[in-house]
């Protein structure tokens, strides 16, 4: 199931460099460097409380770290927001579900394509001309996502009615609606069932393959990420503790301590 053998994996797409964030006295990040190239799943692990949604917030501009830089396609901030970083490319899942739930589902994706709609919020809402046409096209793709997912039986159904793993599939859905380069994954198997576990990992890996998407995802389930990952990256109480392909972070000492919590 390993999505490493024969796909090409391209040149550095984002750097992380010399992360650290702190919130007044508390060190949440220390000096955090790691890359992602362009067309590879990037696992980010590490116990609970390891520094993983720090960092990922980090990256999409939720949290302005006091030192280090990012650098997305050779552009290079210190920091951005989080309206900048959706617009470069990326689009992000969030652990905590922020889906509408009295909206349908295919509504609901739709709130992915707000960023490539060109009429205004003034023609959008009456639907004439241009925006109608517009929103015809926008339609057409989020039902080719809709298709992709699996979930045509519930195009039409609220959101808040679904069981939390097709749930989750739709905030996968509003994510690809934005047609990113590189999807951020928040959790994305957290309180799932070992077969929506394994629907996931499949929508992950083919998302991967068909779209060419590059993918970093933060994920409890060592298991998972040894599965679908092309290289990992281990933090421990905000300090990277390992980096390498799932094997050489399966054999790590570190790693080993930081999940068993003794050294072997």
């Amino acid at each position: 199931m390993s999505g490493t053998n024969d796909k090409e994996i391209g040149d550095v797409i984002l750097d992380v460099r010399n992360i650290s964030l702190r919130f007044g006295g508390v060190k949440a990040l220390t000096d955090i460097s790691f890359n992602v190239r362009e067309h590879e799943v990037r696992a980010i692990i590490g116990p609970n409380g390891a520094g993983k949604s720090s960092m990922l917030n980090c990256i999409n501009g939720v949290y302005a770290p006091q030192e280090g830089s990012i650098t997305f396609r050779g552009q290079t901030f210190g920091h951005m927001n989080s309206r900048q970083v959706a617009e470069m490319g990326v689009a992000r899942t969030f652990q905590n579900l922020a889906l509408f739930k009295g909206m349908s589902v295919i509504d609901n994706i739709m709130t992915g394509r707000n960023m490539k709609m060109k009429c205004n919020l003034f023609q959008q809402a009456l639907r004439i001309g241009a925006a109608a046409r517009e929103e015809e096209a926008h339609r057409a793709h989020v039902e080719q996502i809709i298709d992709f997912l699996e979930i045509q039986a519930f195009r039409k159904t609220p959101v808040g009615r679904l069981p939390y793993g097709l749930q989750k599939r739709v905030d996968l859905g509003r994510a690809l609606a934005m047609e990113p380069q590189v999807l951020l994954l928040d959790e994305p198997m957290a309180g799932m069932n070992v077969e929506e576990k394994q629907d996931m990992c499949r929508f992950i890996l083919d998302v991967n393959d068909e779209f060419g998407t590059t993918i970093v995802l933060i994920e409890h389930d060592m298991g998972v990420v040894m599965d679908i990952s092309d290289r990992v990256v281990v933090l421990d109480y905000g300090k990277k503790i390992g980096d390498g392909t799932p094997d050489e972070v399966r054999a790590n000492e570190d790693v080993i301590s930081a999940y068993l919590g003794t050294s072997h």
